[in-house]
This record gives structure tokens, C-alpha cells and sequence, in this order.
């Protein structure tokens, strides 16, 4: 038992000497590139108003408000959508024709989006938002687990959301 014991605190102990590798935790341009995407600076002194138009913003591209913290800047939204591919569909009836039997196909999916707030050393505000996806097949299995870093809907989401501050900063 003592042998074992020890065997195993070696072991650990091993493990625990090789350390971190050094660029475990950099960012790598990749990384940059994705935070770029997913944040712009807005130049408004009232962060709750912002908050509040990127909630609407959510809600008009067809987001319900799951969560919302306007005092820590925090805002989290999700919509249900059909993930039925056609291409996904067409392969599971050509694998079934040859004898392979039923194959699941994706079925469902769910689209959060999270958006933070925080007040940059110049006084601007400087918003986040992330998109994910989480998507269900045909056997109510989860099959993709995924970020969605599609420029285009970060396009439209900040631009819906500079038109919305502007008229929110201007009280329109």
C-alpha cells in the first residue's frame, strides 16, 4: 500500500514539475483577430443606454433576453433555429440506401449571444459580443458545440447597434 502510495505521489509530483508549456497562455493572432471581431469602442458616457440598445438590438434579430445585469454590463440572449442541412439529409438517405442504416442528422439548434461592457481609460465604453451555437440531431444528441465567428453578424450587429445609440444618445 505504501509502495503504491508513493508510486503515485511521484508521479504527481513528475507531472507537476513540467509545468505550463510557455505559450499555453498567449494570444496568438488568431485570437486578436476573433477579439477585433467581436468588439467595438463607442464613444457614448452612458453605459446603461448602450446596455440597453444592444439588448434591442438582440431582441430585433430575433434573440429572446435570457439574462441581463446592467450594472455589471452583462447581457445574454439565445434564439432556437432548425439545423436541418439538406446535404447532411441527402448523405443519411444515400448511407441508408446501401445498407447502412439510419444515420441522425442535425436537427435543432440554439444561438446564444453574451455581450459585456466596460469603461476604457479614455471614458469610452467598449462592448463584446459573442455568438455560439449548440446543436441537437435527430436522436436529441449534441452534436456541435461551436463559436460563431461569421464576420458578417457582428457586421450587422454593431451596425443596427451604432444606429441605435446614435438615436438613444440623441433621444429620438
Amino acid at each position: 500500500m505504501k509502495i503504491k502510495y508513493a508510486l503515485a505521489c511521484s508521479v504527481l509530483f513528475l507531472v507537476a514539475c513540467g509545468g505550463i508549456p510557455k505559450d499555453a497562455l498567449q494570444f496568438n493572432q488568431d485570437t486578436l483577430a476573433v477579439r477585433q471581431l467581436q468588439t467595438r469602442k463607442f464613444e457614448i458616457k452612458d453605459e446603461k443606454t448602450l446596455i440597453l440598445s444592444a439588448a434591442g438590438v438582440l431582441q430585433d434579430m430575433g434573440y429572446a433576453i435570457d439574462e441581463s445585469e446592467t450594472k455589471l454590463g452583462v447581457v445574454v440572449g439565445s434564439k432556437k433555429r432548425d439545423a436541418t442541412s439538406g446535404a447532411q439529409v441527402a448523405g443519411a438517405v444515400v448511407l441508408a440506401l446501401l445498407g447502412g442504416g439510419y444515420t441522425p442528422t442535425d436537427k435543432e439548434q440554439l444561438i446564444r449571444a453574451s455581450l459585456i461592457t466596460r469603461t476604457s481609460d479614455s471614458g469610452a465604453i467598449l462592448l463584446r459580443v459573442t455568438f455560439q451555437r449548440i446543436v441537437w440531431n435527430t436522436q436529441n444528441e449534441i452534436t456541435k458545440i461551436e463559436a460563431i465567428n461569421d464576420p458578417l453578424i457582428y457586421k450587422e450587429f454593431f451596425e443596427k447597434l451604432s444606429k441605435s445609440a446614435f438615436l438613444e444618445a440623441q433621444e429620438i
